[in-house]
């Protein structure tokens, strides 16, 4: 492989390097905050104590399971130097906004072979609104993202070094000699890359449990692009050693420590329709980043949905096409490699979330963040597809090229200018100026904080939350049990003078929530009201 040219790779670092500008320019308060990312970074805050990787934010400090310790693991390696996780994300995430952009950039220029694509690519993940605003929250998915690219780079690699040794082998005048050169090419270092695409993917498993999809994709992979079993289970196994002794060793941590592996139970739960409307809605935007122009758009019944599913069937008959022909005629061309893994794992993603909404997780929802990995990879086919189109359709191929980035330059100078005027949920004005949170923090130390709100609860007054008792469990959607007893329970430790019960945006809850609310405070002190926010002690 060629070195690539100074000026293009120069190129790359300039956006990527205004790629982690921009995240840093559009966070003046810091990054997006809600319920996870608080976890993330009470975890982090946990281990940086030597406490180990921990519910910080809860009072109960049980082991972290539910979340993969990859996120806070690398905001805990930045708090070493002695910045504050809250702080370091803002960092973390804008130098993986520009990473991701530079390996971006790679991954065009390999898979279609010309640094104008790559350049394309690169272009394109910096403007678009979605993606930006993702790198722009203290959450996961930047890290995963980075991972991801990351994995499907050393997978093209190794594909490359066999392809060679292949060529080279075939040229060989005796069998002695293709021996010698087959093992030369082992020292080259092929299996290396399969072993660090592995490690990339558990990193990336490390990070979001949705790793397992990628996972999928490289080994279905394996399966397909290789020519013969003999190659497929020994790469399958090479990459299966690389991957499993971190997956195994998280799962023994947290069958000590927690007894269960990942906090998830299997129970069905379908996806609801207005789920199924929030995943619509988001592909939308991702599509049409002109809010006036989706919003004239979607009145018309059905259009992108039927946008969407024309847009997945495509692909999917795609790459069944492309696959099941090498699978079963081996000896046929290998379709191009990064555009092949990068469809079918949005293919293994896609069934990975479905999956986990369906069977493990009610509470997931089709939210940017989760649905954001897919987007990176209809932006490499995008780039694909143009490319094959440039090779018979130049002025068509152009026009088209213009008319998408400036659609996405618009959607994304839009974002820029939200993001700058304040912080992203509980880093906003409404909870920075809380008069709830300083009320909070006149309690005498030792107070024990029930709340509807436990993340801002503790990221405001630095105390541990209570969780409220609830019918219904979010993540298994089944009842919880023993309501009546928990309510019992938190009422009594009010009335005793130890404890207070704090519930933020009460009147924006559904009847149903506030029918609880009433339950719960029946009985109790009301001792702040206001902006929506009530706070109940016990009597003075």
């Amino acid at each position: 492989m060629t070195k690539p040219p100074y000026a293009s790779f120069l190129t790359l670092v300039l956006l990527a390097l205004s790629g982690t500008f921009l995240i840093l320019y559009a966070t003046p308060q810091g990054m997006g905050l809600f319920d996870d990312s608080i976890a993330y970074i009470a975890g982090a805050r946990s281990i940086l104590a030597g406490q180990g990787y921990r519910e910080a934010w809860l009072a109960s400090n049980q082991p972290v399971t539910h979340f993969p310790p990859g996120f806070s693991s690398v905001l805990a390696l930045v708090g070493i130097s002695g910045l504050d996780p809250l702080r370091g994300a803002r960092f973390v995430n804008s130098i993986l906004f520009g990473a991701s952009i530079f390996l971006l950039g790679l991954i065009g220029w390999r898979m279609t072979k010309s640094k104008v694509a790559g350049i394309v690519l690169a272009l394109l993940f910096l403007v678009n609104g979605q993606l930006f605003r993702v790198h722009t929250t203290a959450m996961s998915e930047p890290l995963y993202i980075f991972f991801t690219l990351a994995a499907f780079l050393s997978f093209w690699r190794y594909f490359y070094l066999e392809e060679r040794s292949e060529l080279t082998a075939k040229s060989a005048k005796d069998a002695k000699k293709k021996k010698n050169l087959s093992a030369l090419s082992g020292l080259r270092g092929s299996n290396v890359f399969l072993v660090l695409s592995a490690v990339f993917t558990a990193f990336a498993y490390l990070t979001r449990y949705a790793g397992l999809a990628l996972l999928a994709t490289f080994l279905v992979s394996l399966f397909i692009l290789h020519d013969t079993w003999r190659k497929r289970f020994i790469s399958a196994g090479i990459f299966l050693a690389g991957f499993l002794p971190f997956a195994i060793a998280w799962g023994i941590r947290n069958r000590l420590l927690a007894d269960n592996a990942t906090n998830r139970t299997l129970v069905y739960h379908p996806i609801t329709a207005e789920n199924v409307q929030l995943g619509i809605s988001n592909f939308t935007t991702f599509l049409l980043p002109v809010e006036e122009w989706r919003r004239v758009l979607i009145k018309i019944p059905n259009l992108f949905t039927a946008i969407l599913i024309i847009f997945i069937l495509a692909l999917l008959v795609w790459v069944v096409f492309k696959g099941l022909k090498k699978f079963f005629q081996p000896a046929t061309e290998t379709p191009e490699v990064l555009s092949f893994i990068s469809t079918l794992y949005f293919f293994g993603y896609l069934s990975s979330i479905i999956s986990s909404m369906t069977l493990f997780d009610a509470s997931t929802k089709f939210q940017l963040r989760i649905v954001a990995p897919m987007y990176v990879s209809l932006l490499i086919m995008l780039v694909y597809l143009g490319w094959l189109l440039w090779s018979r359709q130049k002025a068509i191929t152009i026009l088209l090229s213009l008319a998408i980035f400036s659609l996405s330059l618009y959607g994304f100078t839009d974002t820029l200018a939200q993001l700058r005027k304040g912080g992203q949920g509980y880093a906003s004005f409404q909870w920075f100026d809380s008069e709830a949170m300083d009320f909070l923090q006149t309690l005498p130390e030792g107070t024990r904080i029930y709340s509807n709100e436990t993340a801002p609860v503790y990221l405001y007054t630095n105390r541990p939350g209570y969780v409220l008792p609830d019918l219904i469990d979010p993540v298994t959607g089944l009842p919880r049990g023993r309501f009546d007893e928990g309510v019992a329970d938190l009422q009594a430790d009010v009335l005793s003078g130890e404890a207070a019960l704090a519930l933020f945006d009460v009147d924006s809850r559904d009847e149903d929530v506030q029918s609880v609310y009433r339950t719960l405070t029946d009985g109790l002190y009301l001792a702040f009201d206001k902006q929506g926010d009530k706070i109940y002690t016990a009597y003075p």
